[in-house]
């Protein structure tokens, strides 16, 4: 079968889902294409939408939360919201690629394309089952006023909220996230450090704030780089923040305490599995990439609203421990490094909430949809 993937660049996380079902689709055989839906209005659209969403997220938290809670708010089932009809203007783009494509079902990880795909469907212009995938651990503003044929959720228990938003629950598939399948191979972590370049019997401390490099991680940086005992070091994702890797580096030369800042890299897999610990904004896809990985996790500062709501899952549930200040932080790191009690605990909560096997049990479910609805 042949099915086309959509997801939108406000931030990394919607794409690297949208990646690890493609990845899985051709695994098994099909075909998958994957197009960032803002492209098709052109580049500079696409620019403009992502470039206004790391801008909101980085330099105004504060107005990014407000915005959330409006969208709370104004957020019904039982009515149209400025987004949807927003994203109805790319219909006819999407409409025109999906003729040209001759897929047989589309697969979106973002709420903008769930959003054209609803207008196409409800004028009668979609003519191929869709599903969309929810990336957060919560039913974020608009996801009920969508019409997808499925939902693929990151658990069970919620369930409940996005059914209580007026999602059928028929249609809700308590699947997980979908991550690639590299984060669940089994990896020796030297292995994985030798692969990073970093040397291969050292303890890693890894800090990563996401695609954009959110959060204090230079104040997070200095302060784990004092707790460093012999023989550990700091390892830092910066992301497309290609000043926080510049401050870091001149913060931290060569020849002082071990601290490495990599900018934007694929090799996110091999930097999990070689490190004892991670730090990271709770971020709804990279906290679960880690959970599958099955790494020591502490959440650090989190984007108001949907980041909030994946920190109280996963540290309800044992799934990462999470502090407000400094401090507090580099502690909770240290305690899962050098306590195995704690950090075997949070591996079992882990291993009990956190599935490995979402990517392959979407695309079971997407072939089955899509053969039963050609069969009618």
């Amino acid at each position: 079968m042949n099915f086309l993937i959509l997801s939108c660049s406000t931030g990394e996380g919607h794409n690297a889902a949208a990646r690890a079902v493609q990845e899985e689709l051709t695994r098994q055989g099909h075909e998958a294409v994957l197009q960032d839906m803002m492209l098709l209005a052109g580049p500079h659209v696409a620019r403009a939408v992502g470039g206004g969403y790391v801008g909101t997220v980085q330099h105004a938290p504060r107005l990014f939360s407000a915005l959330y809670d409006a969208g709370s708010h104004l957020s019904s089932a039982r009515r149209r919201s400025p987004v949807y009809y927003a994203n109805a203007l790319v219909a006819g783009r999407l409409e025109r690629l999906l003729a040209r494509g001759r897929f047989d079902g589309v697969v979106t990880t973002h709420l903008f394309c769930a959003e054209t795909l609803t207008w196409l469907k409800r004028h009668g212009r979609l003519h191929v089952p869709c599903l969309a995938v929810a990336t957060d651990y919560t039913c974020i503003p608009f996801w009920e006023e969508t019409d997808c044929d499925r939902y693929v959720i990151p658990h069970p228990e919620l369930t409940d909220e996005f059914a209580g938003r007026g999602i059928p629950r028929s249609r809700l598939l308590a699947f997980g996230i979908p991550v690639s399948a590299r984060f669940s191979q089994p990896m020796d972590p030297a292995a994985a450090r030798a692969r990073c370049g970093l040397p291969p019997d050292s303890r890693v401390y890894l800090v990563m704030g996401g695609s954009m490099g959110f959060g204090q991680i230079r104040q997070l940086t200095d302060r784990l780089a004092e707790a460093c005992l012999p023989g550990e070091q700091v390892v830092v994702l910066c992301g497309r923040n290609d000043k926080l890797k510049a401050a870091i580096e001149r913060r931290h030369p060569a020849g002082g305490p071990a601290v490495t800042a990599v900018g934007y890299t694929r090799r996110v897999a091999d930097y999990m599995a070689g490190c004892a610990v991670i730090y990271t904004k709770p971020g709804g896809l990279t906290s679960t990439e880690a959970a599958v990985r099955r790494i020591p996790i502490v959440h650090t500062s989190c984007i108001p609203g949907c980041e909030t709501r994946n920190l109280a899952f996963f540290a309800g549930h044992g799934l990462s421990m999470a502090a407000r200040k400094l401090p507090e932080q580099v502690s909770c790191g240290l305690q899962l490094v050098r306590d195995e009690l704690s950090a075997e605990a949070m591996r079992r909560a882990q291993a009990e909430h956190i599935s490995p096997c979402a990517a392959s049990r979407l695309v079971e479910a997407l072939v089955q949809l899509c053969s039963s609805r050609k069969e009618v």
